[in-house]
């Protein structure tokens, strides 16, 4: 079975296999810069979000009776989850 083209040779190859490698660690290394960059600010907007959650869930108002459990307008679970959450967000925050 005859071919169009001649296959490349292994110098060829690993030519473009180099050449692919150096492109690959570039965008890598550019990708790794803006994720260094945009990290703390996206660390700080979840620990934002989370705060504005669990204020909510905090909410006394609309019949909230604070001594009833049951008319909270979230569970004790979802407070403390969310509690932790916030607990933990902010240590990751403080490391920077």
């Amino acid at each position: 079975m005859p071919y169009d083209k001649e296959p490349a040779s292994r110098t060829d190859l690993a030519l473009r296999q180099a050449t692919d490698t150096r492109i690959l660690q570039k965008v890598n290394a550019a990708h790794r810069d803006a994720f260094s960059i945009k990290y703390p600010g996206q660390v700080e907007h979840c620990l934002r979000l989370t705060m504005e959650r669990l204020q909510a869930g905090l909410d006394k108002r609309d019949g909230c009776d604070i001594s009833d459990p049951e008319t909270w307008r979230m569970s004790t679970i979802e407070l403390n989850e969310l509690a932790e959450t916030a607990y933990f967000l902010n240590q990751i925050r403080s490391g920077f």
